[in-house]
């Protein structure tokens, strides 16, 4: 049995007054915020408003942020199942103020309550229960008077009817269908609901000071259900990027209709043709129509009501402020759509986002003339419009692609635009998406152009942040892209070359392998070694336990030899099932081909999916314990990652040592254009402590020979400016290729509309005479065979460093 908290007092008289001197009351009454009024018969028979509600008072004489509390309900006989209901609240209570909180509608009554400044669903009972106001939005645990008197976060309560949590010595009671129980005008406070409130005539009041027989309703417009309420879109929208009117419900909202989707997330556009002075409030907003299609039309003028709400595609971006559960009145149709804001270089800043130190930007005042970001927003849900823009992402399968409205922001040689620091990103990209259901996509690459007018309304999504809802589209002018053929090595020159072939593995079509093939014998000229990374295991991401890659190896090097290059051997360590990423069950691996005919490869067999290979000096040089051999592939370094494949190579009598890697993804990094900035790169940590693993390793090889020739590559899934490949490089034992070339060439990879580089090519200070490219066959073309670029150096091994 639980020990009283209490001293035993055995005489009854005693134990009485213990009783009523046990602080059922709460410490402190309010002399702010209170709990005003109280409402259960809503829609019940007898009653005339047709929902519930709470409302809320400020006896003090500043204004009452309510941003993070919320109201709560548990009924008047709680069980033990029994759990408290919230409605969260935002917003302020005025000085001497009220603010209105409409909860559950029921079939009965004639008469709305005035526009709410806050909704919930809570199906109060109208004889018994218990409110509370709680400066939190976690559903209270408490079941007792005095359990909740001893919760600091319980602002005010009120239990009424037969509540057994209440303030005070008991409930107020009257509570019926046709009665609500309130305070006083002055909103006195003694911490005694029985005391404190009365029952009488509900009479809810809103922050605007409206009750049913003043206002809009929750109708709008009295009545009248042609005419606007007070609402419009450009208070909901507000100066920040959340809405100052989020969880509450707007009535009546006047706009006019400029876009429809019909598939995914059902909805519609629309749009005021009356804008505030305000350059900072959109004067647009998505209204969400769930699975519904919606039956308005481009052009219909309407009034909506719904639910003002933040939808947030994912945990870090940024939010889009819309309309849920609306209902809407098509008060003509045919109208003319309001001017769209023009996207281009005069109009876009050439600054980025604000950052908040890492924390959210959402509470900040937008600055549509000075951020990038936030002039986008300063236009969420308004017709946009851009003309003549070139293509700097390719189609993809989802029906998207990528334009520039600034041309001349860091362009590429052949038509992207680069994306070369985390300080600046590209402020030009504008993804591309049509609300055209029964026209076919455009399949554009990299440096075509979307020619004339393309028109819609701003959106923002997960996946690239804000895109033009194309209610009109460009029409595609191609720029005349070719896949690069790289020249042949001549015969003193090693050809080196790495390719992620994306998930390749032994079901998959012969077309890809066919593709791939190609890649690697016309693009890249058949090169004498290639590092491949993503070979998946023979079943693919079948997760029984495979983990041999013979199938895949052999259908790939066939398919390479039909396009006319060598006949490949390989070499590779099969990984432990489900340990290095990827997908699950594919168990993807780095793999080296290399042409027999030019190059041999020396076996030292021993290394194995967890025995790491080593460096031993000799006379003769520098040599492998296990070749092929792992890197430490024990270390934490590699949790769930790709270990590096080690080998061993003589051309021409010349030892060659080559590291294929492939680190860790940047998956769970914050993206560019979330709310939290500047944005976290998580990922980063693991990626800088394999970059050290290699780094060590190299070391240990130059240790025994300073002369060896070592050719470190692959996927580092990070930029030439990264702490990762700051991490290779240090103590100069690398020299990473790829800022060997012009700027505007170095990139590999094109994500978001930005050309990046990901994959890369090292070279330890032996290697002096080398010729280095990227291919580009990719990376810029909708049509695909990997979504990475390859790259290849030649190195002239007779014009290298000896020992």
């Amino acid at each position: 049995m639980r020990r009283a908290a209490y001293p035993l007092i055995s005489v009854s008289v005693a134990s009485a007054f213990a009783m009523t001197a046990l602080p059922a009351a709460y410490a402190t009454p309010s002399a702010t915020a209170v709990i005003a009024e109280v409402y259960g018969g809503g829609g019940n028979s007898g009653a005339t408003l047709t929902r519930d509600f709470v409302e809320l008072g400020n006896a003090g004489s500043a204004a009452y942020d309510l941003a993070g509390y919320s109201v709560q309900y548990l009924p008047g006989s709680p069980s033990a199942s029994s759990q408290w209901q919230v409605t969260a609240l935002s917003g302020s209570v005025a000085p001497g103020g009220r603010f209105l909180v409409a909860e559950s509608q029921g079939s009965g009554g004639t008469t709305a309550l005035p526009t709410p400044d806050a909704t919930g669903t809570i199906a109060m009972s109208a004889t018994t229960g218990t409110l509370a106001l709680v400066s939190g939005t976690t559903a209270l645990t408490c079941k007792t008077a005095a359990d909740c008197a001893a919760d600091s976060r319980i602002v005010d309560l009120v239990g009424y009817g037969t509540a057994v949590v209440r303030e005070g010595s008991g409930p107020v009671t009257g509570a019926s269908n046709t009665a609500s129980v309130a305070r006083a005008g002055a909103l006195a406070d003694t911490d005694d609901n029985a005391a404190d409130l009365t029952a009488g005539t509900p009479s809810p009041v809103n922050s605007a000071g409206q009750n049913p027989g003043s206002g809009d309703g929750d109708g709008g417009g009295g009545d009248d259900p042609t005419q606007p309420g007070t609402v419009r879109i450009h208070d909901i929208q507000g100066t920040t990027r959340k809405s100052p009117l989020a969880g509450q419900t707007v009535a009546k909202v006047p706009g006019i209709v400029t876009g429809v989707r019909t598939t995914g997330s059902k909805g519609y556009w629309i749009q005021d043709p009356t804008p505030d002075a305000d350059p900072r409030t959109s004067e647009g907003v998505f209204v969400y129509t769930g699975s519904a299609t919606p039956t308005v039309a481009v052009g219909d003028s309407v009034l909506v009501s719904g639910k003002v709400s933040e939808y947030y595609p994912s945990s870090t971006s940024q939010s889009v402020t819309e309309l849920d559960g609306p209902t809407a009145t098509v008060l003509s149709g045919g109208n003319a759509l309001p001017a769209p804001v023009a996207l281009d270089a005069a109009s876009v800043p050439d600054a980025y986002i604000p950052t908040a130190d890492g924390g959210s930007i959402e509470s900040l005042a937008l600055q549509p003339t000075v951020y990038a970001q936030d002039f986008y927003e300063s236009l969420e849900g308004m017709r946009t419009t851009f003309a003549d823009a070139r293509v700097v992402g390719a189609s993809d399968a989802y029906g998207e692609l990528w334009v520039t409205v600034k041309p001349d922001e860091n362009p590429t040689t052949r038509g992207g635009t680069l994306y070369s620091s985390y300080d600046q990103p590209n402020t030009g990209r504008i993804e591309v998406m049509s609300l055209d259901t029964t026209s076919a996509f455009p399949a554009a690459d990299v440096g075509d152009e979307l020619s004339g007018t393309t028109t819609g309304p701003l959106d923002y999504s997960t996946y690239g942040g804000y895109n033009v809802q194309a209610t009109q589209l460009g029409t595609l002018v191609a720029g005349g892209l070719k896949r690069e053929v790289t020249r042949r090595q001549k015969g003193d020159e090693l050809a080196v070359a790495t390719y992620n072939v994306e998930n390749l593995d032994a079901l998959d079509d012969q077309e890809k392998f066919d593709r791939l093939a190609e890649g690697v014998a016309v693009n890249l000229n058949s090169p004498d070694i290639v590092a491949l990374e993503e070979i998946q295991d023979d079943n693919g991401a079948t997760d029984d336990g495979t983990v041999t890659s013979e199938a895949t190896l052999k259908r790939f090097t066939d398919a390479i030899r039909a396009a006319g290059g060598p006949r490949y051997s390989w070499r590779y360590i099969a990984p432990e099932n489900d340990q290095d990423g990827g997908e699950p069950g594919g168990n993807i691996r780095q793999v080296f081909l290399f042409n027999p005919k030019r190059v041999s490869f020396t076996d030292r067999s021993g290394g194995d999916a967890t025995t790491g290979t080593s460096v031993v000096k000799t006379r003769k040089g520098a040599r492998l314990t296990y070749s092929p051999g792992r890197i430490d592939p024990t270390s934490d370094a590699w949790d769930d990652s790709r270990k590096p494949l080690v080998g061993e190579f003589v051309f021409q009598g010349q030892t060659v040592f080559v590291v294929a890697n492939h680190f860790v993804s940047k998956g769970g990094d914050q993206p560019l254009h979330g709310r939290y900035q500047p944005p976290a790169r998580s990922s980063e940590t693991q990626r800088a402590a394999q970059a050290t693993e290699v780094n060590t390793f190299v070391k240990s090889l130059l240790a025994a020979d300073k002369d060896a020739k070592a050719v470190v590559l692959g996927d580092l899934n990070d930029y030439e400016f990264s702490q990762t490949v700051t991490g290779m490089t240090d103590g100069g034992v690398l020299t990473p290729l790829i800022t060997t070339l012009p700027a505007a060439e170095r990139y590999t990879y094109v994500y978001d509309g930005n050309s990046q580089t990901l994959d890369h090519i090292l070279t330890s200070p032996a290697v002096t005479r080398f010729d280095y490219d990227v291919v580009h066959i990719n990376a810029e073309f909708a049509d695909q065979a990997s979504d990475h670029d390859p790259q290849i150096v030649r190195i002239d091994v007779s014009k290298c460093r000896k020992h």
